[in-house]
């Protein structure tokens, strides 16, 4: 499996941007897909994911300011990030979960196998 992330950029605060994740090889629509961000000097964090039956979840950081969609037919996963703020700078990473599904969207990093490359999100005060 294959992730392509992009979209990423310099935005004001208060602003929104669009990632976008495109996946090749495997089932994607079998696949619980997540979005995870690395900030400098700190640890990958969780975002949001999304099931493959559209059950979705959120890190208390971004409830009601960022969604999660998918589009099976584009093997895509979208992240949709409004009403940014300077501390959402990070490199923001794509992944998808392969393994059993359990119902609910992990929030673990270790659950996720396969990883994009990253892109950019830069918010400035």
């Amino acid at each position: 499996v294959q992730l392509q992330a992009s979209g990423g950029g310099l935005v004001q605060a208060g602003g929104s941007l669009k990632l976008s994740c495109v996946a090749s090889g495997g089932t994607f629509n079998s696949y619980t897909m997540g979005w995870f961000r690395q900030a400098p000097g700190k640890e990958r964090e969780f975002v949001a994911a999304i099931t493959w039956s559209r059950s979705t979840s959120f890190a208390d950081s971004v409830k009601g300011r960022f969604t999660i969609s998918r589009d099976n037919t584009k093997n895509t996963v979208t992240l949709q990030m409004n009403s940014l703020r300077p501390e959402d700078t990070a490199i923001y990473y794509c992944a998808a979960d392969t393994g059993p599904f359990l119902g609910i969207p992990s929030s673990r990093k270790s659950s996720y196998d396969y990883w994009g490359q990253g892109t950019q999100v830069t918010v400035s005060s």
